[in-house]
Formats: C-alpha cells, structure tokens, sequence
C-alpha cells in the first residue's frame, strides 16, 4: 500500500532559509556600523588587524620552516597557525579590508551610500598595511630571522615565501586573490552566524586553513609576508639575491584587486541576489 505524501511532509523537506536571511540581515547591519565609525577609530582598528594577521603569517613561517616536515603536514598545520589572524580580528575586533568587501551588501540595500563603503576600503587598507609594516620592523629588532629550524632559518622561510609570490603572473595573483577572499568571507560569513567565542574560532579555522594550504593570495597577508621577505633578503637571508620593492607592490596590487572580486561579489553580491528583499 503506497504511502500519502501530506503538505506537511513537503514542507519538512523543504531548505530553511531564515538562517540566510539572519545572516544577510547581521552582514547589513555590520556594513551599517562599519560606513558609520570615524575614520580615526576605523584607522587604528586597521592597524591592529595587519599586526593580528602578519602574526598568524609570522607563525606559519615558523612552521613551514622545518623543512624535515612533509608537504601535507607542513601545509596544512603551518595553514592552521595562519588562521590566528583571522582570529584575532573577529574575536578582538579589527577592521581587516578583505573581510569588509561585505560591506557591498549594505551598499546594494542602499543602507550605505557607495562612497562610505570606498572611505572604509581605502582608510581600511592604509591602516592594515602601517599595521603589517611596523609588525615587519618589530620581528627584525627581534632578531627572530636567524633562528634555525634544522638546517633552514625563518629568515631564509620568508624570503622563499615572498620569492614565491613575486614569480606568480598577473592572472594567477588574480585569481588566487578571488579564491583567497571567496573562503576568507564566507568564515567571516559563517561567523556572523556563531553565538559563541568557540563559534567563531571553528568558522575561521577551516576556510582559512584550505586557502593558506592551497596557496591562495591575501592582500593583507602579503603587505606582511612581501616586505618581511625582502627586508630578510637584503639582510643577506635566503639564496635569490635581494629582492625587488616593485615585485611586492605589483603582487599585492593584483592579489587586492582579486579579493575585492572574491569577497564582494563571490560572497557579498551571491548572497544579496538570493536574499534581496526586493524579491
């Protein structure tokens, strides 16, 4: 005897969509705050955040500088030392350019004008590349490059990692920074979603770890890793010479431009489309 399928049972299988839309709503409404702080509170915030994400790349460096470790083990764990850095901006508070593509939400719902978006972006983005270069300046005085991991030293680590980037093309800087910030944003995302501190830390570990493992580009990352890699180079660290200024500015220019594609429209504009209230 066939069984009656009810309304009821339809309905049960149907996707709850209210966690989107709380979603959406939470990302609206932090878009809202954000365009609404003043620039000198939205600066410093800024700073923090290149320092909280230069000290997950910092120990990810320290990581991957064991080169007795396997490929996996050492690009997967040093990936999830990275993910201090996310963090610490979303637990502690920061103002981190890459996470506040989502603004873009806002901006559509016309909750923000265009213009305070771009204000929070460009005040966002100095204040993460003066976080990120003082950061350089205090691991020097440190004097952490010349420690040894077996027969490498974190000075030689960094400057293979800034090399590294520097002789990627502009389309694969490109689209690594579009992959990058597609899984950075949706921890971010997620984390909009989490009602606890433990929430939060899980959101952020996971995607944070597959795009640092995988070699994606961050912008904000780099305005860490690039200088650190070309200080450490003209201190006489590493085997390629002393590397280019030009070479990191052009990386972080093409990795930015990525991450803003990445995380406004991959996330922020996919997200907007399936949720507008206009629907």
């Amino acid at each position: 005897m066939e069984e009656q399928i009810t309304k009821a049972d339809i309905a049960a299988c149907k996707p709850d969509h209210a966690a989107g839309a709380g979603i959406v709503a939470k990302a609206e409404a932090v878009g809202m705050a954000k365009a609404q702080m003043s620039a000198g509170r939205m600066f410093w915030l800024a700073i923090a955040a290149g320092l909280f994400i230069g000290t997950g790349a910092l120990f990810m460096a320290y990581v991957k500088a064991d080169l007795t470790l396997s490929f996996a083990v050492a690009s997967v764990f040093g990936a999830a030392m990275f993910s201090i850095g996310l963090i610490l901006v979303v637990i502690a508070g920061a103002e981190l350019f890459t996470g506040n593509t989502l603004m873009v939400i806002a901006a559509l719902e016309k909750k923000i004008s265009w213009l305070h978006m771009l204000r929070n972006w460009v005040v966002v983005y100095i204040g993460n590349l003066v976080g990120s270069l003082l950061l350089v300046a205090v691991v020097v005085g440190c004097g952490v490059m010349a420690i040894k991991a077996g027969d490498n030293t974190i000075g030689n680590q960094m400057v293979a990692v800034a090399a590294g980037k520097e002789a990627l093309g502009p389309l694969e800087i490109f689209c690594r920074g579009i992959m990058c910030n597609f899984l950075v944003c949706l921890a971010v995302w997620m984390g909009f979603a989490g009602r606890t501190v433990i929430d939060k830390i899980v959101t952020c570990m996971f995607p944070v770890t597959a795009f640092v493992a995988m070699g994606f580009e961050h912008c904000v990352a780099n305005m860490f890793f690039l200088p650190m890699g070309t200080v450490a180079s003209m201190m006489g660290y590493g085997s390629v010479g002393v590397l280019a200024w030009g070479g990191a500015a052009y990386n972080i220019l093409f990795a930015t431009l990525g991450n803003i594609v990445g995380g406004a429209v991959f996330v922020g504009v996919l997200y907007w489309l399936a949720y507008r209230k206009s629907k």
